[in-house]
């Protein structure tokens, strides 16, 4: 069983073509603060990372914002945070997003989102963290990355139980309940930890 006391959540500083993409977020953002998880993400106001922020905010939740401070002024802050850290780099921001979170969770988003989201996985894939990694797969979005994680593990890219580190589903309360009963048992770890 893990422990969630802090999600760090990965997601768009734009708000998408589709409500249902910022009706996600907000949802998400209500479900972390009733159950007082804190969230970990980027820090914008804008899009989606502003939704889940501000419904957590003012459901009462903490969310604390990791933005480096080239970005401050291009992803516009969010001004009203628990807490906002401010970094160099963007190496700096995602390692500490991963140090403070007990897992992470993908909204919908473009390249910034689908490059976080692979790397926490691949992460996870080689044993530098144990925690769970989640998508909110909402209206199907991330179907075409799931097919290709598919084809990637049909070619004899991936293993099937590194495939199967990724949780998927489209409701926030049946993320986080699987997201709970994540046990990392993964049977191979290609490079040592300490070698990393």
């Amino acid at each position: 069983m893990t422990k969630i006391g802090s999600l760090c959540v990965y997601c768009g500083s734009r708000s998408g073509a589709d409500g249902r993409y910022e009706a996600a977020a907000v949802s998400l953002g209500r479900r972390l603060a009733k159950e007082g998880i804190e969230i970990i993400y980027g820090g914008s106001a804008h899009g989606l990372m502003g939704a889940v922020a501000n419904a957590a905010l003012q459901s009462g939740g903490r969310v604390v914002g990791i933005l480096p401070g080239g970005l401050a002024s291009r992803e516009k802050a969010h001004d009203s945070l628990t807490e906002m850290v401010v970094v160099g780099s963007m190496h700096e921001r995602k390692a500490l997003m991963e140090a403070r979170s007990d897992g992470f969770v993908a909204l919908s988003g473009g390249l910034g989102t689908l490059e976080e989201l692979c790397e926490t996985l691949t992460w996870s894939q080689l044993g530098i963290h144990q925690k769970p990694v989640g998508i909110l797969n909402i209206a199907g979005f991330y179907d075409p990355f799931l097919s290709f994680l598919d084809q990637a593990m049909e070619q004899g890219f991936m293993d099937p139980e590194h495939r199967e580190l990724l949780l998927v589903e489209s409701d926030p309360e049946a993320l986080l309940d699987r997201m709970r009963d994540f046990e990392w048992t993964l049977k191979k770890v290609w490079l040592d930890r300490s070698e990393l």
